[in-house]
């Protein structure tokens, strides 16, 4: 009996507690409903790159990966400055022929002539109309203007006349080669010229073997899918000759300098100085890296459907890509390396862009390190830009002329491009033009996780000694001549020698290499060699309309080596 009386009582306490269980238990359930919906949605990866977020607190940009935080300081560097290269003052760029380099109207033959066809978007067909110069010497041929790529990926329709100044091309070149616009008829009929491609990388000796007995004979040919169709090294005299094309006779129509002035003197009239950043980061050059950046099923999904276009392209390892440097880096990571080199959060920034993979969610990380964030569409209006907008060439020339005029360029890639740019800037005396040194940085940001934001800052400015635009960063005769053209830089020994002969200083923060001195990695330009056929993967070259960089893709599938290019 007193074992029921003493069940009956636990039992009626139980039932009195019960309500009050269940409304906790409730508040609990409601509780953790309100958490998971406010929580950020988990990403099937953990990849950096979407396991962080950038956002200010009280003024200060703060990294946040897993539960590492890195506070960066709004503030920049001020003990050395960050706008200009140290010593580029003495050198500066000499292209002027030699005495001995004889007249064109010495060596031109009658009879001769060469046309050419370019191969890809405005940086890659660049290379081609330098390089036809300097084929036509070699040949002793008359010079046609070139003809650009007009059945390319983006259906640019321009000519030549409506991106740079033709009749300044002709007559700043009279001296070295004739150069005429059209091909003379023959007997009053239209002339057919021989049509021929080139080897990669041919010398002056292929030249004279492999084209010039056809062109004695047929006295008219055509080279086509015209890039990189010339030797990286050649004689003194004829490497100066590319500079005097590539620096002084190919110049922009005078609508596009206006233009592109416009979009310079307004990036001035906001800051004394500006960056400006050619960020490739579009879906198509993605997935054509082969690289992957953490947005799970999805991304492997999109990126890999676009991959499909080119059905030469073998099955990538994503990681050892990265590993190797041959991802581009995504914005987040090209703001940090800006951020840790010592450009501050009040830097206006100039973006040479297409279509960003993932949009604005991608971009935010940069934006907030960067606020000050332009692009040519932000700069100019529609009515103004609308005789370019429809030309991919037109637009992309708009952005090469804000890249070139800027006081530091950056690039995430190293395409045609970041190339061209990188030579034009050292012969036009060294601006700062910073490249990632991208397997060294792979390392860092994967273990950024680990270190404060002052040891991540100082890491990120000694790998990328080597990689900032100084003089002498590259030993002459490495990476492609167009990015490092060496044979027209000389040096003012003279003022030189009266800067060794003072005392050197080295204070604290002093991280940049000296005159003679390489960084600890070199930077990987490519150098194929002379007369290789070089088969490997080429880069897309350009813009589309909105300021996209790709190399086009023709009626027969493009060369590998020609898609990745900028």
């Amino acid at each position: 009996m007193a074992f029921h009386r003493r069940r009956n009582h636990y039992h009626n306490r139980f039932r009195s507690i019960l309500p009050v269980i269940c409304t906790i238990s409730g508040a609990l359930l409601i509780l953790f409903a309100l958490l998971s919906f406010l929580a950020p949605t988990p990403i099937a990866s953990n990849n950096p790159q979407h396991m962080n977020s950038l956002y200010a607190r009280n003024g200060v940009v703060e990294d946040t990966i897993g539960e590492s935080v890195l506070h960066i300081p709004n503030k920049g560097r001020t003990d050395r400055d960050i706008w200009s290269s140290r010593n580029s003052k003495y050198y500066y760029g000499c292209s002027n022929a030699s005495i001995k380099f004889a007249n064109a109207d010495a060596v031109t033959q009658p009879n001769r002539y060469l046309l050419i066809v370019t191969s890809g978007g405005l940086n890659q067909q660049r290379t081609g109309i330098t390089d036809a110069v300097v084929a036509a010497r070699i040949l002793n041929a008359t010079l046609v203007v070139p003809r650009l790529d007009q059945k390319s990926f983006w259906k640019d329709s321009s000519d030549f006349s409506e991106i740079f100044d033709v009749d300044w091309y002709i007559s700043s070149l009279s001296k070295d080669v004739k150069i005429i616009k059209s091909l003379p008829k023959r007997g009053g009929k239209t002339w057919i010229p021989r049509s021929m491609r080139v080897p990669r990388k041919c010398s002056e000796r292929c030249y004279q073997n492999r084209i010039l007995p056809v062109l004695l004979k047929r006295h008219a040919i055509q080279l086509t899918k015209f890039d990189y169709r010339v030797a990286n090294r050649l004689d003194t005299q004829l490497q100066k000759l590319r500079c005097r094309v590539n620096y002084h006779a190919l110049k922009f129509t005078d609508s596009i300098l206006q233009m592109g002035g416009k979009l310079v003197h307004r990036m001035r009239m906001k800051s004394k100085h500006f960056i400006a950043l050619h960020l490739r980061f579009e879906p198509d050059m993605l997935a054509f890296s082969g690289c992957y950046y953490g947005g799970g099923d999805k991304e492997r999904k999109e990126l890999g459907a676009i991959r499909k276009r080119w059905k030469t392209l073998h099955v990538s390892n994503p990681e050892k890509e990265r590993r190797h440097g041959k991802c581009p880096l995504t914005p987040r990571e090209v703001g940090l390396m800006l951020r840790a080199l010592g450009y501050s959060n009040d830097v206006h920034i100039y973006v040479a862009s297409g279509e960003v993979y993932g949009g604005e969610e991608t971009l935010a990380p940069l934006k907030a390190l960067f606020p000050n964030f332009y692009t040519k569409e932000t700069l100019a209006s529609k009515e103004e830009l609308e005789p370019f907008s429809s030309f991919s060439s037109r637009m992309a020339a708009l952005d090469f002329i804000v890249c070139d005029e800027s006081d530091v360029f950056v690039t995430n890639n190293n395409g045609n491009m970041a190339r061209i740019l990188a030579g034009r800037r050292r012969y036009f005396g060294h601006k700062p033009t910073i490249r990632p040194n991208a397997k060294k940085l792979y390392r860092l940001f994967l273990n950024q996780t680990t270190m404060s934001w002052e040891a991540f800052a100082s890491k990120m400015r000694t790998y990328q000694r080597g990689f900032m635009g100084e003089p002498k960063e590259v030993r002459p005769g490495r990476g492609e001549f167009h990015e490092n053209p060496h044979t027209c830089i000389c040096e003012d020994s003279e003022a030189k020698a009266k800067k060794d002969s003072g005392p050197r200083k080295y204070g604290k923060g002093y991280d940049a290499v000296g005159d003679d001195v390489l960084g600890e990695d070199e930077p990987e330009l490519s150098d194929p060699g002379d007369d290789g056929y070089q088969n490997g993967p080429q880069e897309k070259d350009q813009f589309n309309g909105t300021g996209m960089d790709y190399d086009g893709i023709t009626n027969e599938e493009p060369e590998l080596e020609e898609i990745l290019s900028d």
